[in-house]
């Protein structure tokens, strides 16, 4: 099992720097930089390319609509080609308040839209003149959508590497069925890695039956906060987790359609959920993340004692997660960071 960390840079490169350097001195395998609507991911990850060695680079996620395939199929090369081989293209959909609302695309074919951008990478990185007809997005453009003098280009460069790694970010069952299908790993959120079967069992099981077997199996990526300590020690990183995940279920989205109130129904949590929500767009922040339920913020992190942390470890090895995104809140957190790192080997 790989240790991954997410790093979202805040504008302060002296800091940035520090701290990801900090974190490959420490042992961590894989780091993610994320992209929402504040500094571009694309421009971050080839900085900290330069100013690191070992450590794996990842984008966690650039979303399949602000940039075309062939776009991503280009950064992707690039980012690969700069870090000497050390990069993974994590991709998914985003939502409609950022995709519509910041980008001014439409939110539309998002299962299409992601199968033909990961058709359409790997059909870049393969030297090969580029013909598409998706469902979503078609190469060259059909003659009766533009000027008709569009004509199959193949990349002018030589990539360090046919085989990316692509990672899709997803949570619905068609989504996830169509991940493990076709991705070289599958990136969910909130995991619980004691229900998760029950929610996503049933599609992974389905998608991987039309896997190829050109693929290797499929990477899973769990996520958890990260504190080690003993109770008095630890609680303001699970007021932390419970807040994180309170905000998600309560004010995501609308209250018709919210993703990750609709995955923590899933996971059994129904009544919690829905008092969650509640509470949130009443205006009772507080009393929303008061009501994530402890069960939830103990299964789905690792914060607690040395004896908590190794077990809780041993259940995400158990079940299948090969890479494992923590985010250190603790006091400590590059020693917690090196030592979950430790204990995974």
């Amino acid at each position: 099992m790989k240790l991954c960390t997410a790093m979202m840079f805040d504008g302060n490169v002296e800091r940035f720097t520090s701290t990801i350097q900090n974190l490959e001195a420490a042992g961590v395998d894989m780091i993610l930089i994320p992209e929402i609507y504040g500094f571009d991911q694309v421009s971050v990850l080839g900085y900290v390319a330069a100013k690191t060695e070992r450590v794996e680079l990842m984008t966690g996620i650039v979303n399949v609509y602000s940039r075309s395939p062939a776009l991503i199929a280009q950064t992707a090369a690039t980012i690969d080609s700069l870090s000497g081989g050390r990069f993974t293209l994590g991709i998914g959909t985003s939502g409609a308040q950022v995709i519509e609302g910041w980008h001014g695309v439409p939110f539309k074919r998002p299962l299409g839209r992601t199968r033909d951008t990961v058709d359409i990478c790997r059909k870049v990185w393969s030297g090969e003149k580029v013909t598409h007809e998706g469902k979503a997005v078609s190469l060259p453009l059909p003659a009766e959508e533009g000027t008709g003098l569009g004509k199959p280009l193949k990349f002018m460069n030589r990539v360090a590497r046919q085989d990316i790694p692509i990672v899709i970010a997803s949570i619905g069952p068609s989504n996830v069925k169509m991940t493990a299908e076709i991705a070289d790993g599958w990136q969910p959120i909130h995991f619980v890695p004691d229900r998760f079967d029950r929610v996503w069992g049933e599609a992974l099981a389905e998608g991987k039956e039309k896997r190829s077997a050109d693929l290797k199996p499929l990477n899973i990526f769990g996520d958890a906060q990260l504190a080690i300590g003993e109770s008095a020690d630890v609680a303001e990183a699970r007021e932390g987790a419970r807040g994180h995940v309170g905000f998600y279920v309560g004010g995501m989205g609308a209250k018709s359609k919210n993703y990750y109130n609709d995955l923590f129904k899933r996971y059994g949590w129904e009544e919690e959920a829905e008092k969650i929500q509640d509470l949130f767009l009443g205006g009772q922040r507080a009393e929303a993340m008061a009501a994530v339920p402890d069960e939830y913020v103990d299964s789905a992190n690792l914060i607690g004692p040395e004896s908590h942390i190794k077990e809780r470890l041993a259940v995400y090895k158990d079940v299948g997660v090969t890479h494992l995104t923590v985010s250190a809140t603790g006091a400590n957190a590059l020693d917690d960071m090196a030592a979950v790192k430790a204990w995974m080997e």
